[in-house]
C-alpha cells in the first residue's frame, strides 16, 4: 500500500508540475498543436514566377559537383549526407537556368484557394531552456530570382531556402523573425497583423524574401534602384503540406516528427539525414560568359545556391539568426 501510495503521489506530482511550468518534449513526438496553431500565413507575390519546390523533386534534376566536376552521378536522400561541404547541387542539363525548366519554375505548386501548396514545407522545432521552443518554418524553392537595377539583373541563383520562426514561451508565441537576404527582421509576434489569429507574412516575388507588411521593400541600395515586391497574392498555409521534425542542438541531430500532406507521404522513406548536408543546394557562381554570366563591380548575374536548414543557426539564443545587435521591433512603422 505503500509503494501505491508512493506511485500516485509522484503522478501527481508530475501531472501538477506539468500543469504549471515547462513540459519537456521527447524529440520524437509530432510536432505540438500549437506550433501548427500559430504558424505564419504567408503571401506569395501576385505576379510570382517561381513558386514553392519539393526538395524530392529538386533532388532529380541536379548533381553533386565541385569545381564544376561530377564526384558522383546522382544525389538521393540516402546519399547526401555523406557530401562534403565543397559540394553544390547542380542543375541538370547545365543551361536550365536559361532554359528555365517547369522544374525550376514549380508553377504547379501555386497554393489553392485554401491554402495548400504542392510543395511541402519543412518545420523544425528546437527544444531550448526556460520553456522555449523555437519553430522554423522552412520555405524551399528551386530559383532564386535576384533583383534588378537599371533593367540589368543580379543575384539569381538555383535553389532558395528562405524561412520564419516564432519563438514560443511555454506554448505562446512571445516572438517572430522573418529571413530576407542575406539577414531578415524579428519582432514581437503581437506586432504582426493576425489571419485567423495567425501572423500574417508577405514572401517577395523571385528573391523569396520574408517581411510583415505589403508592397515595395528596398535593399541594399538607395531608393528607388532595389526593391522587393510584395502583395496579397496567393495564401500559404505551410501547415496543409509539412515535413516535421525536431532538432536536439545538444547532439545536433535531427529526429522525425511526421507531417501532413504530401509531405507526411514523402518522409516515410526520406530518413532525416539530408538536412545534415552543409553543401549548397544550387549551382557554383558560373565564370564570366558561361550560362550569359556578367559581373559589374563584383554584382553578378548568377551567383552561388545557398546552403539548407543545418546552416541558418538553429541553435540561436536570440531570435535573429544573426544575434549580434538584434532589435526586436513592436510596431510594423
Amino acid at each position: 500500500m505503500g509503494a501505491m501510495i508512493a506511485v500516485l503521489f509522484g503522478l501527481l506530482y508530475a501531472f501538477s508540475f506539468a500543469g504549471a511550468g515547462t513540459v519537456h518534449l521527447v524529440k520524437r513526438d509530432p510536432i505540438p498543436d500549437f506550433v501548427l496553431e500559430k504558424a505564419p500565413l504567408s503571401h506569395l507575390w501576385s505576379q510570382e514566377s517561381w513558386w514553392p519546390s519539393d526538395v524530392a523533386v529538386h533532388l532529380t534534376h541536379v548533381e553533386p559537383q565541385v569545381n564544376f566536376t561530377a564526384v558522383t552521378t546522382a544525389v538521393t536522400f540516402e546519399n547526401i549526407s555523406t557530401l562534403p561541404s565543397s559540394v553544390f547541387l547542380t542543375a541538370v542539363p547545365s543551361d536550365a537556368v536559361l532554359t528555365q525548366p517547369s522544374w525550376l519554375t514549380s508553377a504547379d505548386n501555386t497554393p489553392e484557394a485554401n491554402g495548400v501548396s504542392g510543395a511541402p514545407a519543412t518545420i523544425i522545432c528546437v527544444e531550448k531552456p526556460g520553456g522555449i521552443i523555437d519553430a522554423f518554418y522552412f520555405y524551399f524553392y528551386s530559383f532564386n530570382a535576384g533583383g534588378t537595377v537599371l533593367g540589368i539583373e543580379f543575384d539569381n541563383h538555383v535553389g532558395d531556402w528562405e524561412h520564419s520562426m516564432v519563438r514560443f514561451v511555454n506554448g505562446i508565441p512571445e516572438f517572430i523573425y522573418l529571413s530576407a537576404h542575406t539577414g531578415g527582421t524579428a519582432y514581437t509576434y503581437d506586432t504582426l497583423n493576425t489571419t485567423n489569429g495567425r501572423a500574417t507574412t508577405y514572401i517577395a516575388g523571385g528573391t523569396h524574401a520574408n517581411y510583415a507588411t505589403p508592397g515595395p521593400h528596398f535593399h541594399d541600395l538607395p531608393p528607388p534602384l532595389l526593391a522587393d515586391q510584395t502583395d496579397n497574392g496567393a495564401l500559404w498555409d505551410v501547415t496543409a503540406n509539412f515535413r516535421g521534425y525536431w532538432f536536439d542542438n545538444t547532439t545536433q541531430t535531427f529526429h522525425g516528427a511526421g507531417g501532413a500532406g504530401v509531405g507526411a507521404t514523402e518522409q516515410a522513406n526520406e530518413g532525416v539525414g539530408w538536412l545534415m548536408f552543409e553543401g549548397m543546394w544550387g549551382d557554383q557562381q558560373y565564370p564570366l560568359l558561361v550560362n550569359d554570366q556578367y559581373c559589374i563591380f563584383d554584382q553578378c548575374h548568377f551567383t552561388d545556391g545557398p546552403t539548407g536548414p543545418i546552416a541558418k543557426n538553429l541553435g540561436r539564443n536570440a531570435v535573429c539568426q544573426r544575434e549580434t545587435n538584434c532589435t526586436v521591433l513592436t510596431s510594423l512603422s
